[in-house]
């Protein structure tokens, strides 16, 4: 009888000592992990397309703002007022040709003196309201503005040369706007003691100053004493409210309904109250703490040799929206690919000391439901209060993984388990989306303990045999 074994039966054998190799290989642990990590990497394609989307579903939202504001009157900001005051300069230019011996010609220039308020004082009261447009919304506000003080010749004086005659008679009260449509009506307009008549238009300031907008009155100037005034504005505009401190001394006031105001530009308030019944803010500001001129000449269009940017010291409040529910969604897709680990983690780790196989596809439909929960988020947000949405978002994301658990380990407890990550995984990220300034250390806090919790799990795990085998 012969030993050897026959080459068919041979071959059979190589074959399944091949196969058995290759289903503990795909079985262990290390392959395993591989392809989780491999899984995370691919999720995060969606994760990226997800966030792409929650940009231009912004960008959108910011259209239909802007074409609000260009309806209403735009963000409400405040120039001057200021006095412009024509002046005449004479220049002799002497010349001599051999025909007519020395000659001498006049050119007259038009020029034009701006003068500051001595005193200025501003007062605007608002009531704000949302005004929406499909699901888009942004914050209008109406009201008055008073704007009151006085104006000196007294420090302007030195300004004029001897050859420069200026013409107080033709001054005129100027008041610039960033939109002529922030301009409702006139309520009052008191110069001197008399009544001023308006005109449209700022056709004196050029780009270099304050821009075109606004409105301008004759108002012929006292050189002699002090000019005072008394206008008050019925004005409209969204979003922002931003003056310029114009007057030697500026005291601005801002009061409105609107309950959560940013106060932003190049000036704090000195004093301020906000409830949820609206602001109270106060400004008291000094010539000597801007770059504001007191007085300065300019040609007659108002174009000056040096370029003047009075942008940056305009001051006000931004009628802030508390819960901007893009920027939120923004910030929660920055944590995705914690919700695609941790998630991960807990089914192997289930997998394994539940001795349950668990396939690949299943961890990629588990990630893609994860990936899901912010597309959820973000169609939800835009119909409803952000933390209601992100309520029902991480209560039905929650509830379909504790169950898929279920299906996969065949036990509610080790379902359970899946559940409680999960809920204590949108618990952290909802405090870490609603406290910006903990934002660092609630995140670096979080992380430290899914560390440890991992290293305390697999602390007696024999991770050069880690097999996943069936169900007992």
């Amino acid at each position: 009888m012969s030993d050897q074994m026959p080459a068919g039966h041979a071959r059979d054998t190589d074959t399944n000592q091949t196969t058995k190799k290759n289903r503990s290989f795909t079985s262990s642990g290390g392959f395993k992990i591989a392809m989780l990590i491999i899984l995370v990497l691919l999720l995060l394609i969606p994760v990226f397309m997800i966030r792409s989307l929650v940009t231009e579903r912004s960008y959108r939202s910011t259209e239909a703002e802007k074409s609000i504001m260009e309806a209403w009157g735009s963000d409400f900001v405040l120039y001057g007022p200021v006095i412009r005051i024509p002046v005449v300069e004479r220049e002799e230019i002497k010349s001599t040709t051999e025909k007519e011996g020395e000659k001498i010609e006049i050119v007259l220039r038009n020029k034009a003196l701006w003068i500051t308020p001595k005193d200025l004082d501003i007062s605007a009261d608002f009531s704000a309201q949302k005004k929406r447009r499909g699901i888009f919304s942004v914050a209008l506000f109406s009201g008055d503005v008073s704007l009151s003080g006085s104006f000196s010749f007294e420090r302007a004086k030195d300004e004029l040369k001897a050859n420069q005659e200026m013409f107080p008679q033709q001054a005129e009260f100027i008041v610039g706007l960033k939109s002529q449509k922030g301009i409702r009506r006139i309520i009052k307009s008191d110069w001197n003691g008399n009544e001023l008549f308006f005109m449209p238009g700022n056709r004196y300031f050029s780009s270099d100053y304050l821009g075109n907008n606004g409105v301008n009155a004759l108002s012929p100037f006292d050189t002699t004493g002090i000019n005072t005034f008394d206008i008050q504005f019925s004005v409209q505009g969204g979003k922002s409210i931003r003056v310029l401190p114009a007057g030697e001394k500026t005291k601005t006031q801002i009061i409105s309904d609107w309950p959560s105001p940013s106060y932003q530009g190049g000036f704090l308030p000195a004093e301020h109250t906000f409830s949820e019944s609206g602001f109270n803010a106060e400004w008291e500001i000094s010539y000597l703490s801007r770059s504001i001129p007191l007085f300065w000449l300019t040609n007659e269009r108002g174009e000056h040799d040096g370029r003047r940017d009075f942008q940056r010291e305009l001051f006000g409040v931004d009628f802030f929206k508390p819960l901007d529910h893009y920027a939120l969604n923004e910030r929660a897709v920055k944590y995705a690919i914690l919700f695609l680990i941790i998630p991960f983690l807990t089914l192997f780790f289930l997998e394994v000391f539940s001795q349950k196989s668990i396939h690949p596809a299943q961890y990629l439909l588990s990630g893609l439901a994860n990936v899901i929960f912010y597309l959820l988020l973000l169609s939800i947000s835009e119909h409803l209060s952000f933390s209601f949405a992100y309520l029902i978002a991480a209560f039905a994301l929650t509830a379909m993984m504790a169950l898929y658990a279920r299906s996969l380990l065949e036990t509610w407890t080790r379902s359970a388990y899946m559940g409680l990550v999960m809920a204590l995984l949108y618990l952290l990220m909802y405090l870490t989306l609603n406290a910006e300034d903990w934002a660092l250390l609630i995140g670096s806090i979080t992380a430290f303990l899914i560390c440890g919790i991992v290293m305390y799990l697999t602390r007696k795990l024999d991770w050069k045999n880690l097999n996943v085998r069936g169900g007992r």
